[in-house]
């Protein structure tokens, strides 16, 4: 035997090798694919249920994806899509979750549990809202996106207002409230934002927008002493002392009264408490 051969078979050993079990993935891949395909639709959902009670999520919903093509109508396949749904939604699949909600929605409009297929929906767009609560507490306004929250606030805010007696009523009202607070403090820090740049009538602009549009939000007296702080860097004696007799009736506490801010970082840390810097 050649030494070229020699060098050879142990590549082709190798390579054989890798072969065989690259067939053996491949078989085992299809098999587990396949292994959900003609099963009768009970045997599908109890399946399906029982990676669901085990917490495995992405298996639930995969098999319940599953009774789904093989079976498009019947009481099975209206549980199934609400179920899978719920499987999206605790698999961190929202888009997935989101889309199979919206397919629900527009098969089963008048379905007895559409108040929980918008409430579910409203918790997949709020949990999309990772990337925006991130962004609420940071400063560079350039790449905020409040589309996921906003649609969020209104999932939450059909069920309240067309299910007012649905037993998801009550927690949906308090997450608008949630909601609406991280709004107008989004819009605080936009403020803040624009102040500390010199920005003073797009910071006034922006305290102004936050009292019109989430009146009695948990930033409303924070608003007030931004808009006071824009006045007076803009030298409008009388607005800005408009401001201050207004603060001083509401939050005759409040670190601004006391002319500290924006020297005093506690007060900066009152208003945005996520900031650790000053830019």
């Amino acid at each position: 035997m050649s030494q070229r051969s020699v060098l050879l078979r142990p590549a082709l050993v190798l390579a054989l090798v890798v072969a065989v079990t690259g067939c053996s993935s491949v078989k085992t891949m299809f098999k587990d694919k396949n292994k959900n395909e003609g099963l009768p639709v009970g045997e599908l959902y109890d399946r399906a249920h029982d990676n669901m009670e085990k917490g495995r999520w992405s298996n639930a919903s995969e098999v319940f994806g599953r009774l789904i093509a093989q079976y498009p109508y019947g009481p099975f396949t209206e549980q199934a899509l609400m179920e899978q749904a719920y499987a999206y939604y605790k698999a961190g699949k929202h888009e997935d979750a989101i889309s199979t909600i919206d397919r629900f929605i527009r098969t089963y409009p008048t379905h007895k549990n559409i108040a929980y297929l918008y409430y579910l929906r409203g918790l997949s767009n709020m949990a999309r809202n990772t990337v925006f609560m991130a962004r609420a507490f940071n400063l560079d306004t350039s790449t905020r996106d409040l589309a996921a929250p906003l649609q969020a606030y209104n999932d939450f805010s059909i069920v309240a207002t067309r299910y007012p007696n649905s037993q998801y009523t009550a927690d949906a009202r308090q997450r608008m409230v949630f909601l609406r607070n991280e709004f107008a403090r989004f819009e605080l820090n936009t403020g803040l934002y624009y102040l500390r740049r010199g920005a003073w009538v797009s910071a006034a602009d922006r305290a102004t927008y936050l009292l019109e549009t989430y009146p009695q939000s948990e930033y409303q007296n924070d608003a007030v002493a931004l808009l006071g702080e824009a006045y007076t860097r803009l030298g409008n004696a009388v607005l800005a002392a408009d401001a201050r007799r207004v603060l001083e009736q509401n939050d005759p506490q409040h670190p601004w009264l006391a002319g500290h801010w924006p020297k005093d970082p506690s007060m900066l840390k009152r208003l945005n408490p996520f900031t650790g810097e000053s830019r």
